[in-house]
């Protein structure tokens, strides 16, 4: 009976793995499946700029994963039981099970409300395609006003500011807001704070800095000071969180439900699931938790996959690296930031900034789609086959 692998999501981190695994582990053992909600792969870097108005690559993914012997499903998971070693979805065609020997958990993360009052129902977010589309309607029908309208940026993150700076570039007529709960760029340099503030005036961005929001209304925002501000359009970027899946399914998490793995992405709880990506609450080689990023979904990827072809074909498992060097900020297309960061994750003193900061920003972008479209590149002659008892290789690995 060949070895199950199930990997739920196929983002940047599901999609990479699950890749990977193909290439390396011969089909004759084992079978890969992966579960997805939506038929396509989603550059959530870039929804943003999907929001803001541009049209953004959503490779299908039958097409990526073709050839590869990957079996794909178009479900939404619906919970995890790791004791009986199932999987529940739901999807078009009716809900079920799938077993699985060994479970990959990708499944990234959404927006956060913060427990905001009106969030969900009056405000929109970037942290999924079909919500970014929406945005991208509603601001089309401003667009098409003779007077215009006013967008307000909920969150100074990463997220809150290349969505500012986008919608702004992209939509002249349109009044932007951003309201930062502390300072902008607070964890940014000295330079590149002055640099974000100097793109913000460019772009005629209005900046509120320490700034509560309590409340968000269809037309309008409550803040903590009294303030009330006119919002034609409100969007909410001050926070992500995972789905509860995993804490309802009995394995070990933290207080916003990213799941604990060990150094090498195994679940601390029950050793033959794995999570990668924003889903996975793993500690950096600096001692620190990993923050939710693409590249935290790089590098955890990479160490799950090692892991997992390591175990199941009874060779010893590398320690790759767990490492977060800094921010990739955009700010538009023709400017952005580039800002390392210290072991201590704190931002050093120089970094890069204008067209060559998004020049990089874009080459990482490209290159993280090439990569994921291309699941069999590099694809060895020979593939790994598996241990005849390729459980027992854990304890051999860490004895």
């Amino acid at each position: 009976m060949k070895h199950r692998i199930v990997v739920l999501g196929a983002g940047y981190a599901g999609s990479y793995v699950a890749g990977t695994l193909a290439r390396r582990l011969s089909p004759a053992d084992t079978e890969i499946t992966v579960i997805n909600a939506e038929p396509d792969f989603v550059q959530r870097l870039r929804l943003h700029q999907l929001a803001a108005g541009q049209e953004i690559e959503a490779p299908q993914l039958a097409d990526v994963f073709a050839g590869t012997g990957i079996e794909l499903r178009l479900a939404r998971v619906t919970a995890v039981d790791p004791q009986r070693q199932v999987v529940a979805v739901a999807g078009a065609d009716g809900g079920g099970e799938f077993g699985y020997d060994t479970l990959v958990h990708a499944l990234g993360s959404h927006g956060d409300d913060c427990g905001v009052p009106g969030v969900a129902e009056h405000a929109f977010d970037v942290a999924a395609r079909p919500s970014a589309l929406r945005l991208r309607e509603r601001l089309d029908s401003l667009g098409r006003r003779d007077e215009g309208g006013s967008v307000l940026v909920v969150g100074d993150g990463l997220t809150g500011i290349e969505t500012a700076t986008e919608i702004a570039e992209s939509r002249p007529g349109l009044s932007v807001t951003l309201v930062a709960r502390g300072e902008l760029g607070a964890r940014l340099s000295a330079g590149a704070r002055g640099h974000l503030r100097q793109a913000c005036d460019r772009l005629g961005i209005t900046v509120l800095e320490h700034t509560e929001v309590e409340a968000v209304e269809a037309a309008r925002v409550l803040c903590a000071d009294g303030t009330v501000l006119a919002s034609d359009v409100t969007v909410w970027t001050a926070g992500f969180a995972v789905d509860p899946i995993a804490a309802a399914g009995g394995l070990e998490v933290t207080e916003d439900g990213r799941i604990v793995v060990d150094r090498i992405m195994r679940s601390v709880s029950y050793p033959n699931v794995y999570a990668v990506g924003d889903s996975a609450y793993a500690i950096g080689d600096n001692g620190r938790p990993l923050p939710m990023s693409c590249a935290s979904a790089g590098y955890t990827g990479m160490q799950a996959t090692a892991a997992i072809v390591g175990r199941l074909t009874g060779r010893k498992i590398p320690n790759t690296k767990l490492e977060y060097l800094g921010n990739h900020i955009s700010l538009g297309r023709r400017d952005g930031i580039l800002q390392m960061v210290d072991d201590e994750g704190q931002a050093k003193p120089k970094h890069v900034g204008g067209r060559k900061a998004a020049r990089i920003k874009s080459g990482i972008l490209k290159m993280s789609l090439w990569t994921t479209s291309h699941p069999t590149f590099g694809l060895p002659k020979r593939k790994r086959r598996l241990a005849v008892a390729p459980d027992a290789s854990v304890e051999k690995a860490f004895a």
